[in-house]
């Protein structure tokens, strides 16, 4: 699913990079094509269709570049990009969503914070996606004899809870087994439930250690000292904002992939959807400028959770940080630098295609 603005462009480049990895470890991805977003809205009159969620049920996996544009930005219209994506969680069930945050040392400076504090930055937030205040119902807006009211509903059933825990802590135990637990159970009954609920599952991992932090905090520290946290675990919300605050850490959100999963099992893993975390940037689409670092690396989840290929997902991973290494930078990522101040840095600016290259190159070596 390319989608909008520079989702084709990095869908492409990703295509060729896993192709690549394909080739090289003997097995063959099979593609079929669905439009999603803007670009189904202006084809279909809908963010996606019936059929092309019939067929994204063939699948082992999904791959989408972004959705959206200020051509569809209009939050009261009936029809928008985004409920691609509420479709696509809605039928599939994708109710975790991962996203793993490393800095590679080559790009430290391209964060906002020192690189004392970025020192042993590698996280993993896992974010419930179909719950809470996103779905919560009752939720709309209404006039009263006194003026305009609002409302949205936040709930959690204690299933919901227990199977996005017992991921963090499945994940967990593949790291460095560690879990915070991110609620704000001094204010909100939802959250004193997830508390009580992430404990009990929290005791069936004896070997993980949990701890329960207030949302606040944890926005505090992800942006002082962020090597604090391996696994964070939280709700739909909270995971929502805390994610894209950690997102800022790599300096630049062109860098960073994501994954959502159900519960599907796959041939070889779990059904997922994969796409890079930052937007459809039209402005640069077809320029042969956007970053496809996020969407190849979202790739190499994809072989490696859905597809049952980690050597390959592996080997995807250490191209990307070889050919930055070599000194590609695209531009989200040379900050001011010219292509004069690049090369005199001993590095050199690369567009999308050209930053694919170096990818491919040193994944075939």
């Amino acid at each position: 699913m390319p989608g909008d603005g520079v989702g084709p462009d990095v869908v492409a480049a990703t295509r060729r990079v896993l192709d690549a990895a394909a080739a090289k470890f003997g097995f063959r991805l099979a593609w079929r094509e669905i439009e999603a977003g803007g670009c189904a809205i202006d084809a279909h009159g809908v963010a996606i269709r019936d059929a092309d969620l019939d067929l994204a049920a063939t699948a082992d996996a999904l791959l989408l570049g972004a959705v959206g544009g200020p051509k569809w930005d209009n939050p009261n219209a009936s029809v928008r990009p985004e409920q691609a994506l509420f479709a696509l969680r809605t039928r599939f069930n994708l109710f975790a969503n991962l996203r793993p945050v490393t800095i590679l040392p080559e790009l430290v400076e391209s964060s906002p914070l020192k690189a004392e504090r970025l020192e042993g930055v590698d996280m993993l937030v896992v974010r419930e996606l179909t719950g809470g205040l996103y779905f919560g119902k009752p939720s709309g807006e209404e006039v009263t004899p006194t003026g305009r009211r609002a409302v949205d509903t936040l709930p959690y059933h204690e299933d919901e809870i227990r199977r996005i825990a017992v991921v963090a802590f499945e994940l967990a135990r593949k790291r460095r087994k560690r879990v915070a637990s991110v609620d704000k159970a001094n204010v909100l009954a939802t959250s004193r439930l997830w508390r009580k609920v992430v404990t009990e599952v929290g005791a069936e991992y004896p070997d993980v250690a949990l701890e329960h932090r207030l949302v606040d905090s944890t926005a505090m520290l992800l942006a002082t000292w962020p090597g604090t946290f391996d696994v964070i675990v939280t709700e739909n919300l909270f995971g929502d904002i805390l994610s894209d605050e950690a997102a800022v850490l790599a300096g630049s959100l062109g860098m960073l992939p994501s994954a959502s999963l159900g519960e599907r099992r796959t041939a070889s893993g779990t059904f997922g959807l994969y796409e890079p975390i930052h937007g459809s940037a039209p402005d640069i689409a077809g320029k042969n400028i956007a970053n496809p670092i996020g969407t190849i690396l979202s790739g190499a989840m994809m072989l490696r959770e859905s597809l049952g290929r980690p050597e390959a997902a592996a080997a995807v991973e250490a191209a990307v940080a070889t050919a930055v290494r070599s000194g590609a930078r695209t531009a989200d990522l040379a900050g001011k630098l010219d292509a004069a101040g690049a090369r005199a840095a001993g590095l050199r600016l690369v567009g999308t295609r050209e930053a694919t290259d170096a990818i491919v190159e040193a994944l075939l070596a």
